[in-house]
């Protein structure tokens, strides 16, 4: 049967899901895969292995497990083992606490929508421990990694008002999951561009730019803020907090704070400030302004990304809208369960006296302070690099370096029809093996191009991969001058 006689074809499916694009993915991975394929067939590279830093996968890139969360995994998936002397006392109380909150006692039962009470107990308690601040468990949904969240939420501003189409402000460059779920939910994706000059930082005049323009054709409803920064490494400082808060308020805007990077800050002098805590404490008409935060176990020391396990906190919505928010993610059933548990763990660590208290906090430490050092590594390699800067690498696990490329290779992607960062790209998988992702995938101040890498291969290959990466970048610039 030919495309043109089935039932569903390119020209009668969902028009929003055939524009959708989602960078960290794209066109660059799949080739990254093929060349894996062809290495593993015998056919001859100039390397021996493809080394994909397009995406945040830190168990992929050698980063080891923490053993307490996979312990607590392991006995709630095989409860027999909690008769197990090989596994400490606290593991066994977490893996039991999870238990009892399952139906028939097993994670193989749906949950509550929400997610397991005692585990939305425990992220309630979390949050107030971060900031000091009172956390209604209530206001806690548990969610299949942060994605799932974030995508719940901005569902919830599908409509039209006056006769104009929704609109959502987000940083550019940004993490295209918020311009590929806008582009399927149909919504303007309105950006704002962050300062380069300033390390990435957010301008309140360029928020009035961005929101001026574009209530010419849509109607704006909600601002994202992304901090730490993806995929610029930045730590938003807490005058840029506040400013964002004022803004939010003043354009009547509903504010979601994607902060799953909040462990993952290394720069000296820079902070994490979550959007709730200077929210609440900057007192009212702030403290009452709608809000929606996500964070995942995918990220930070965790780095558990197949497991699916996040959370949102929502503040101040309408009762009626929130009665909607459940209900609409009730039609998904529940979040994985093993998610959950791994949430669990990171919300509810070992305590001091807990016999695994002393292995965790090492374990923990020793990824923070090697991520550091490699965020350091990374920002000080692509500086030395002629025709590249890079600024300092704050946060998050991410480099978002500037450079330069030459008019003739310039000239040349364009007679090949892809954007020019993306021609450098694919030349630099092509020839060592590396795969990153063109900044145009997360947008940027046209006529500049960048690019996205991960700071998580681990310390001997990344090493590696910057002397491949410096060695490339020089022979390109001598093959297209």
């Amino acid at each position: 049967m030919s495309s043109n006689q089935k039932v569903l074809n390119l020209d009668n499916m969902n028009p929003n899901v055939r524009i959708m694009e989602y960078a960290v993915r794209g066109p660059l991975l799949i080739r990254a895969t093929e060349i894996e394929n062809e290495l593993k067939k015998g056919i001859e590279k100039p390397f021996k292995e493809v080394l994909k830093a397009n995406i945040g996968d830190c168990h992929a890139m050698g980063q080891k497990p923490i053993t307490f969360i996979r312990q607590v995994l392991a006995l709630v998936s095989q409860p027999e083992l909690l008769e197990d002397d090989r596994y400490p006392e606290d593991v066994k109380e977490r893996a039991r606490t999870i238990l009892d909150g399952c139906r028939g006692g097993s994670v193989g039962s749906y949950t509550d929508s929400p997610g397991i009470e005692i585990i939305r107990k425990h992220v309630a308690r979390y949050i107030e421990r971060r900031d000091g601040i009172p956390c209604d468990y209530l206001n806690v949904l548990l969610c299949a990694g942060a994605s799932d969240g974030i995508k719940a939420i901005l569902r919830l501003l599908v409509a039209d008002v006056d006769g104009k189409k929704p609109g959502v402000l987000i940083p550019i460059p940004q993490y295209p999951l918020y311009s590929a779920t806008l582009a399927e939910f149909n919504v303007k994706q309105v950006g704002y561009f962050l300062d380069e000059n300033k390390n990435w930082g957010l301008d309140v005049n360029e928020l009035e730019r961005s929101i001026t323009e574009a209530r010419k054709h849509c109607n704006p409803r909600a601002i994202v803020v992304i901090n730490p920064g993806n995929p610029t490494g930045q730590v938003l400082t807490k005058e840029n907090v506040v400013d964002v808060i004022k803004f939010a308020y003043k354009e009547k805007l509903f504010l979601l704070a994607d902060e799953v990077y909040q462990d993952n800050v290394y720069a000296e002098g820079s902070t994490f400030y979550s959007f709730k805590k200077v929210l609440t404490e900057l007192g009212s008409p702030y403290s009452e302004m709608e809000l929606a935060s996500f964070m995942s176990c995918s990220k930070g020391y965790m780095g558990e990304c197949g497991l699916r396990g996040g959370y949102t906190e929502v503040i101040n919505l309408d009762p009626e809208v929130k009665a909607m928010l459940l209900k609409s993610v009730s039609a998904m059933l529940c979040p994985t369960v093993l998610g959950q548990t791994v949430m669990d763990c990171v919300v509810n660590p070992p305590q001091p006296g807990e016999p695994s208290y002393e292995s965790f906090q090492k374990e923990k430490n020793c990824v923070l302070k090697s991520l550091a050092e490699r965020a350091k590594l990374v920002a000080d390699t692509f500086n030395s690099i002629p025709g590249m800067s890079c600024n300092p690498v704050q946060g998050a696990m991410y480099a978002f370096p500037l450079f330069k490329l030459p008019e003739k290779a310039i000239k040349e992607a364009k007679n090949q029809g892809i954007e020019p960062n993306a021609f450098y790209a694919f030349q630099l998988l092509e020839n060592t093996g590396i795969c990153i992702v063109p900044g145009s995938g997360f947008g940027q101040v046209e006529g500049t191009y960048h690019f996205r890498t991960t700071i998580l291969p681990q310390p001997d290959k990344l090493k590696n991969m910057l002397d491949n990466f410096k060695d490339f970048h020089l022979k390109f610039l001598e093959q297209w001058k």
